[in-house]
C-alpha cells in the first residue's frame, strides 16, 4: 500500500463571534506584519468571497484562495489548501461571518469552524468586548464548547475601552476558558478599510493601499503577541495529502485553446482555481480590459466574462461602442462564452443605475438590468441546466453562489435551474454558444465543467481555422 504523503504547513484561522467584528482588519494586519518580518505568507478565505481575497493577494503577492466545504468535498478543500500553501512559511485563513455560521443554522457545514477542524488549523477567536468584562469569558467558553474538538487556541479582543479593560478580560478568559488572550485593540477611528467594491481593483493595482497595510502591520505589532501567534501556527500538526488528487493530479498538457478573460475594475470576480483548472485541462488564458477599450483578442477560441461592477462603470462601458459591437459580433459568430453576474449584465440590453440613468450595453441578451437599493440575491446555489448547453448536460449539477444588487427583466431560454435556501428558480440565458447568468460557478465542484469549456473552445478554434 502506498504511504500517503504528509506536509507540515504552519497555519491558523481567524474566527469571529460575528460579522463586522474585525476579522479582515486582523487578518490583513497579521499578513502584513509577518511579511514585514521576512516570511512568505499565504492568505485564504472561507466561503464564496471575491473581495477579501483581493486584499490578501495585494498584501502577500500570492493569489489568495477560497476554502469551501459546501461547494466542494472536504478532500478537494484540503487539496486546494495544500496546493495554495505550497512554499509559504505561514498560511492565514480568514473566516466568514461568525465562527459557526455556514450554510444553515443546524450544522457547521461551510463554516469557519468546520474548515478549521478539517485542516486542524489553530484558531484565533476575535471578540468584541465593548461594555463587558467577565461576560467575555462566557462568550469565549460558549464558542470553545459548542462543538467538541474545535481548535480554538487563543483570543484577540477588539473594541476595548482601554489597556486596563483588556487586562480585566484577559484575567477572566484565561482563568475560565483555558486559552490565552493574545492581545487586543482599543476603539479607534483612524483605520478604515476602504469600501470593498468601487475602485478596489485599480487602487490595489496602483499601490494605493500600501499605506493602509503598513498601518495595519504597525497596529498588530504594537498590540498583538506575534511571537506566540507564530508559535501557535507552527504547532499545527502535519496534514495528510488526499490519497488521489481530484483537481491537479496530473501534469498540465500543452495548450489546446486560447480563452480570453476580461479582467479590470469592471470585471474581476474569478476564483483562482477556476482559472487554474482551465489551464490544467489545456487552456491558454489571455487577459484583456473592456473598460480600457480593448476588444476580445482576435485569436481567442472562447470567452470568460466574470462578475464585478459594470454598473459602477456603465457610462465608460457604454462609451466604448466599438468594444460592445465586437462582443456582439464575436459571440453571434459562435465564440463559446461563459458570462457570470456582472458579465451577464453587460451582455444585456441596458443597465439602469440607482440614479435612474440608463446605459446601452452589448444587447445580446433580451433583458434589461435595474440596480436596486437593497441586496437582490445572496447565497449558495446548486445549478443544473434548464436546457442542455456546452457546459452542462441535463441531469448534472455544478455548485456556486449568487450575490448581486440588480434584477433583470424576464428573458427566454434560461441557462440554469438553481436551488438555494429559498427554493428553486430558473435564471440566466443560454443560446447555442452562450451561457450566462447571475450564478458564479465554482469549477472545483464539478471538474467536468472546465473540461467542457476547453473542449468547446478547441472545437470552435478548429472550425474557425478550417
Amino acid at each position: 500500500m502506498k504511504k500517503l504523503e504528509t506536509y507540515h504547513r504552519p497555519r491558523l484561522a481567524i474566527g469571529g463571534t460575528g460579522s463586522g467584528v474585525g476579522k479582515t482588519t486582523l487578518t490583513l494586519g497579521l499578513l502584513a506584519a509577518f511579511k514585514r518580518r521576512g516570511l512568505t505568507v499565504q492568505g485564504f478565505k472561507v466561503g464564496p468571497d471575491y473581495i477579501d481575497p483581493t486584499y490578501h493577494t495585494a498584501v502577500t503577492g500570492r493569489p489568495s484562495r477560497n476554502l469551501d466545504t459546501w461547494m466542494t468535498t472536504p478532500e478537494i478543500m484540503r487539496e486546494v489548501f495544500l496546493r495554495g500553501s505550497r512554499g509559504a512559511d505561514l498560511s492565514i485563513i480568514e473566516g466568514v461571518m461568525g465562527y459557526y455560521d455556514g450554510k444553515d443554522p443546524r450544522s457547521n457545514q461551510g463554516s469557519t469552524a468546520q474548515v478549521s477542524m478539517l485542516l486542524q488549523a489553530p484558531t484565533i477567536l476575535l471578540v468584541n468586548i465593548a461594555s463587558m468584562a467577565r461576560s467575555a469569558a462566557a462568550i469565549v467558553k460558549g464558542f470553545c464548547t459548542l462543538t467538541e474538538g474545535v481548535p480554538i487556541a487563543g483570543v484577540v479582543a477588539n473594541q476595548a475601552g482601554s489597556a486596563g479593560h483588556i487586562n480585566l478580560v484577559r484575567t477572566a478568559i484565561e482563568q475560565d476558558c483555558g486559552v490565552p488572550l493574545l492581545g487586543g485593540f482599543t476603539r479607534r477611528t483612524d483605520i478604515e478599510i476602504p469600501e470593498r467594491h468601487l475602485g478596489l481593483i485599480p487602487a490595489v493595482e496602483r499601490g494605493e493601499l500600501a499605506p493602509l497595510f503598513a498601518k495595519l502591520a504597525d497596529l498588530v505589532e504594537e498590540h498583538i503577541d506575534l511571537d506566540e501567534i507564530l508559535e501557535i501556527a507552527r504547532s499545527a500538526p502535519a496534514l495528510q495529502a488526499p490519497p488521489t488528487p481530484h483537481l491537479f493530479g496530473h501534469d498540465r498538457p500543452p495548450s489546446r485553446a486560447k480563452i480570453a478573460v476580461a479582467r479590470d475594475a469592471a470585471f474581476n470576480f474569478y476564483y483562482a482555481e477556476n482559472l487554474e483548472l482551465l489551464e490544467q485541462v489545456g487552456a491558454e488564458l489571455h487577459y484583456f480590459s473592456p473598460l480600457a477599450g480593448e476588444s476580445i483578442p482576435v485569436d481567442a477560441d472562447a470567452l470568460y466574462l466574470g462578475g464585478g461592477f459594470p454598473e459602477e462603470f456603465a457610462r465608460e462601458l457604454h462609451d466604448h461602442a466599438q468594444v460592445r459591437a465586437d462582443f456582439r459580433n464575436r459571440i453571434t459568430a459562435g465564440l463559446p462564452t461563459l458570462a457570470e453576474c456582472g458579465g451577464y449584465m453587460y451582455l444585456c440590453n441596458t443597465i439602469t443605475d440607482r440614479a435612474g440613468a440608463s446605459y446601452e450595453m452589448v444587447g445580446l441578451i433580451p433583458s434589461d438590468v435595474q440596480m436596486q437599493d437593497r441586496l437582490a440575491a445572496l447565497g449558495y446555489r446548486e445549478a443544473a441546466a434548464a436546457t442542455p448547453h456546452f457546459l452542462l448536460p441535463l441531469g448534472e449539477q455544478v455548485r456556486g453562489h449568487e450575490f448581486h444588487y440588480s434584477t433583470a427583466t424576464e428573458a427566454p431560454h434560461k441557462a440554469y435551474v438553481t436551488q438555494g435556501m429559498r427554493g428553486q428558480k430558473e435564471e440566466g440565458y443560454t443560446c447555442e454558444n452562450l451561457v450566462a447568468g447571475y450564478t458564479h460557478l465554482y469549477f472545483p465542484s464539478n471538474p467536468e465543467v472546465p473540461k467542457r469549456f476547453v473542449a468547446a473552445a478547441v472545437a470552435y478554434g478548429r472550425q474557425r481555422r478550417e
